[in-house]
């Protein structure tokens, strides 16, 4: 009696794990130029922090006027010097966010170098920290006068947060391919802490959404669409950054048009490939064209394998 239960509960269990292999195998494959590649738990470490590097000289610059390696001697390697930096006209409580945060990143640096096998200093990657790059990433670059995101709180937050969105999607398409338990446990806690920060930014626009920026007749609300709809249309794989205000039906629950935390139609957050952060961060649509915030590329396997896999429309 026993063996023909024990029988029967296995024969329930095969069919609902092929019932779960069936409804899986239905479900449609992302289109080419929005699938993952596999790649190897270094290699996506690695990205991560050249991606880490960006933000980080970013706003250490902008707020204190300091790089990287005058906070942790050696961490990064000591050239290319970044292009463009300068100390942003920050208000004093917006300025404190962002000083915090770009220790906090040297903080994860260091913490990737001692967990993973990469080692110090770190490569390092040409970066374009200019008004003018950031213009023309976030598509503002037609706005007169030139749109600067040094020259006020505002302006400055709305890079600030596009780059923090993109290494947050980065690291939520890392998770499944990490191995390793230290690895995962270290994604894990650099995932946290960098969408705590996401949060904190997009509160900071969303408590100014009907402003002005200055000096155009656009609110931080409007600005924000207009980079969120290039950042989607360059990345090439549908709607992955949202504006803070949305219709009731895109709202969560279909209740709420506020838009403070993004997410799919179940509050999930986002997902992006390497080829999705390239194409964005060159500016250029495409992962094998350099340009925007990284004009000369990037180092590393992750780079080079797109560029020999691709050899256009990547």
């Amino acid at each position: 009696m026993a063996s023909r239960s024990w029988l029967c509960g296995f024969v329930i269990l095969l069919f609902a794990f092929q019932s779960s292999i069936v409804r899986a195998n239905v479900l449609p494959l992302p289109p080419p130029q929005c699938r993952q590649i596999l790649f190897s738990t270094t290699d996506l470490f690695q990205f991560l922090t050249l991606l880490i590097q960006l933000r980080t000289e970013f706003f250490l610059r902008a707020s204190i006027g300091v790089g990287i390696n005058d906070i942790s001697p050696g961490l990064v390697q000591a050239g290319p010097a970044a292009i463009g930096a300068t100390v942003a006209n920050l208000d004093t409580v917006t300025r404190s966010i962002i000083e915090q945060i770009g220790l906090n990143s040297v903080g994860i640096l260091r913490a990737i170098v001692s967990i993973t096998t990469l080692n110090t200093p770190l490569a390092r990657p040409l970066v374009n920290l200019g008004a003018e790059a950031f213009a023309g990433v976030l598509n503002l670059s037609a706005l007169v006068p030139p749109f600067d995101i040094y020259s006020n709180t505002l302006s400055f937050l709305m890079a600030a947060n596009t780059l923090t969105s993109i290494i947050v999607t980065f690291e939520g398409a890392m998770a499944p391919a990490v191995i390793g338990n230290a690895q995962q446990e270290l994604l894990s806690g650099i995932s946290r802490t960098n969408a705590a920060e996401l949060g904190v930014i997009r509160g900071q626009l969303f408590a100014n959404v009907n402003a002005t920026v200055p000096p155009y007749a656009l609110t931080v609300g409007e600005l924000v669409n207009i980079t969120a709809e290039a950042v989607n249309l360059r990345g090439r794989c549908g709607v992955k950054e949202e504006g803070l205000v949305v219709a009731l039906q895109l709202g969560a629950e279909n209740r709420t048009r506020v838009n403070v935390v993004a997410g799919d139609a179940n509050s999930l957050g986002y997902i992006r490939t390497p080829l999705e952060v390239l194409r964005i961060l060159f500016g250029t649509a495409n992962a094998t064209v350099p340009g925007g915030v990284f004009p000369a590329g990037l180092p590393g396997n992750i780079y080079r394998l797109i560029q020999t896999l691709y050899v256009r429309n990547a």
